[in-house]
């Protein structure tokens, strides 16, 4: 066990995950990862679980090997999502449950499991990942900004239930960034997006761990229940 401040990074394999790995495990964290697959970078002070944030029993498994190692965990970043920009005509059945798992049942997994180490020491900081999609009801992300309306709400909520554990829940909500996310969607559909935003550009990892740190400093225990857009949306 040790003192270390711990933090919980969800799908850090690459894009925004992999770089949260990185920026904040530079900063002196412990830092605590996952992914369905093996990441490809190694870090003295990073360790990597291969797991679904769907999966309850392996999630449950994480949670209970952290407790033991480390005994503490002050921060959890809910960053895995998955989406996919299909017309509600076009879109089978089980995008929606791929969807509904990792950004809805993964989020509320991982708050809950959380939850039960923070409130051990009454303190923690839980960032979960909402999008622009959302207020923007963006056509052909039905499914997506759906299920960051619920991660929105259960952010809400939970900011209310967690509350009296010295735990705060906030959501950063991303304008596009260049990751695979958004890789297959044509360029003339991104250019229209930006063109919504008050900031015309894509967004970069630095907005993102920017919104991150003013979450998680302990000066901000008084910042709860708060949906933070970039890019002026």
């Amino acid at each position: 066990m040790d003192d270390a401040q711990t933090m919980v990074i969800t799908g850090t394999r690459k894009g925004i995950g992999r770089y949260l790995v990185e920026y904040y495990a530079a900063r002196g964290w412990q830092v605590i990862g996952c992914s369905r697959e093996p990441v490809d970078f190694s870090l003295p002070n990073y360790e990597h679980y291969c797991l679904s944030v769907s999966d309850e029993s392996a999630v449950s498994t994480m949670f209970a090997a952290i407790r033991k190692k480390h005994g503490r965990l002050d921060v959890l970043i809910n960053n895995a999502g998955i989406a996919s920009m299909n017309h509600v005509l076009l879109t089978p059945i089980r995008t929606v449950q791929d969807i509904l798992n990792t950004n809805v049942v993964g989020t509320f997994l991982f708050c809950r499991e959380a939850a039960k180490l923070m409130r051990k020491h009454r303190y923690g900081r839980i960032v979960n990942f909402a999008t622009v999609a959302t207020p923007l009801k963006l056509e052909g992300e039905a499914m997506y900004a759906a299920s960051k309306a619920a991660v929105e709400s259960l952010t809400q909520v939970l900011s209310r239930e967690l509350a009296d554990f010295g735990i705060t829940v906030n959501a950063v909500g991303p304008t596009p960034v260049k990751t695979d996310l958004i890789r297959s969607v044509p360029q003339e559909k991104m250019t229209a997006l930006i063109n919504r935003q008050a900031i015309r550009r894509y967004g970069e990892f630095q907005d993102i761990s920017n919104a991150i740190d003013f979450f998680i400093r302990p000066e901000s225990d008084f910042v709860t229940g708060q949906i933070l857009y970039l890019g002026g949306v």
